[in-house]
């Protein structure tokens, strides 16, 4: 919440042409209650919601029938007389006062998570109306330690390990099945018979002769590989496993017969294989270019690991007890919303990504909701550094982000900060923006190792230079000279 939202409220007067001082059609203010609430206290004039009075009478003469008019066309004074204006009174405070609330809130830049208790306190029959909105904010906190994080990811060399297995992966997919003078490996590719029986009956597609399985991929049953695994030619096996769908009681049986135990033949890799079945010259060309790949790769993981683990260390410097049920709500919330806009981004509507994913709506909420106090906790986190090291959001930096939305959706920056602003969403990006600029100071702070305990210098998590990069360089320089 914005420290100047709270007791104060709008300007309440202005003076007019002729020297008559006349009240502001709607006043508002703030006060602070214990418990990381506020109150927030909002005044209408008698002008003012005797707009609100008229767009009540309009639609409830839609709603009543009178005879002699035409639906929707019954004026104000004949509803008046016929019904009364209380009812009409107690739409208006329905449909109005929501919006004087959130009108008040992001006037004052109250940072509220849960809905408001609302307490018409003046003007429940007639004349001016006050109420008051108690509502919970965001609680404000402080934290220690975060300058000295120690977080621990993987390093990000690329070994000759991961190399030989690039190179593996390469040869294997030119390579040929020979027959296998050995009991059966993972990897290998077995021919079998192949009965499987559940209730009594054969299960479609897993029951055929010359059946090709690949050991060690668990694409039907755990227990298959367990079974196969140092098999060889003539062997039979009988054996149950689980059925998959942990609700069906009646296991699988399985009858197999070994007729083949087969394994990759690799090619050697010659120049001339190279040159016909790759872009390179030799197996040399081949793994150089590997490791410069796979160091990139590596290298962008590890960014993203280390700025992952940093956050998650920061936010388990908050105590669990500060993340209210609101703040969570809050949260789970958020994290759907933006998941369901990240869908229609690619075309996909939220609904949709749930039934593929085989979950009830329920299911996918409560799996948001697993990790909704981890994000609550590093959203307090990051607002505390951000507070206690001077890392707010400032005006430059927010007129850049309505310019990368305006260039994003080719549309006028000033709409689109003008959009925002009635939407009241840019108290919203300011915070983002600085919690972002939170994060990548806590990154650049934090002490970095990798599993054995040695420390990971910055360097190692810079990307190398790229052919472009230096191409790049030498036009600067040149249009420096």
């Amino acid at each position: 919440m914005g420290s100047r939202g709270l007791g104060m409220g709008s300007t309440t007067a202005k003076e007019r042409g002729d020297g008559i001082v006349t009240l502001w059609p709607v006043e508002s203010s703030v006060e602070a209650l214990e418990g990381n609430k506020v109150k927030v206290i909002v005044q209408i004039s008698v002008e003012e919601f005797e707009k609100d009075l008229d767009a009540a009478f309009k639609r409830l003469s839609k709603e009543v029938r009178l005879p002699g008019f035409r639906e929707g066309k019954a004026p104000r004074k004949v509803l008046e007389a016929r019904i009364g204006s209380e009812y009409a009174r107690g739409d208006a405070f329905e449909n109005s006062l929501p919006r004087y609330y959130s009108e008040a809130v992001r006037d004052h830049e109250v940072d509220v998570i849960a809905p408001p208790d609302i307490d018409i306190t003046d003007g429940r029959d007639d004349g001016p109306v006050t109420f008051e909105a108690e509502v919970e904010i965001r609680p404000q906190i402080s934290i220690s330690g975060y300058n000295d994080l120690t977080v621990e990811i993987q390093a990000p060399e690329v070994t000759e390990a991961e190399i030989d297995e690039a190179q593996e992966r390469f040869l294997k997919a030119h390579g040929e099945l020979v027959d296998a003078d050995r009991p059966a490996e993972n990897g290998d590719t077995l021919i079998i018979n192949i009965k499987t029986v559940h209730n009594g009956e054969d299960v479609p597609g897993l029951t055929a002769d010359d059946y090709s399985y690949t050991l060690g991929s668990a694409s039907i049953v755990p227990e298959l590989d367990d079974e196969l695994i140092a098999a060889e030619p003539g062997d039979e096996l009988d054996f149950a496993a689980d059925y998959p769908d942990p609700e069906e009681d009646e296991p699988l049986h399985f009858s197999i017969k070994i007729n083949k135990v087969q394994m990759v033949k690799l090619p050697e890799a010659t120049e001339e294989f190279m040159q016909q079945n790759s872009e390179f010259d030799s197996i040399e060309e081949f793994r150089a270019d590997h490791v410069e790949r796979m160091t990139s790769t590596n290298i962008e993981r590890a960014i993203t690991n280390r700025r992952t683990a940093v956050a998650e260390a920061v936010g388990n410097l908050v105590d669990d007890e500060v993340v209210s049920a609101p703040l969570i709500d809050m949260e789970v919330e958020n994290r759907i919303e933006d998941m369901a806009m990240r869908m229609q981004q690619q075309g996909m509507q939220l609904e949709q990504f749930i039934q593929m994913t085989g979950q009830t709506n329920q299911q996918f909420v409560e799996g948001v909701r697993a990790t909704a106090g981890d994000g609550a906790k590093l959203d307090l986190a990051l607002r505390a550094v951000a507070e206690a090291e001077g890392l707010n959001c400032t005006d430059d930096e927010l007129t850049d982000e309505v310019e990368a939305a305006s260039e994003a959706l080719g549309q006028p920056a000033d709409e689109i900060r003008k959009r925002y602003a009635e939407a009241g969403m840019l108290t919203n990006i300011r915070a983002d923006i600085s919690k972002r600029k939170a994060l990548d100071y806590l990154v650049e702070k934090a002490t970095v190792t990798d599993p054995d305990g040695n420390e990971i210098d910055a360097e190692r998590f810079e990307l190398p230079e790229t052919d472009d990069d230096d191409a790049g360089d030498a036009t600067d320089d040149d249009s420096e000279e």
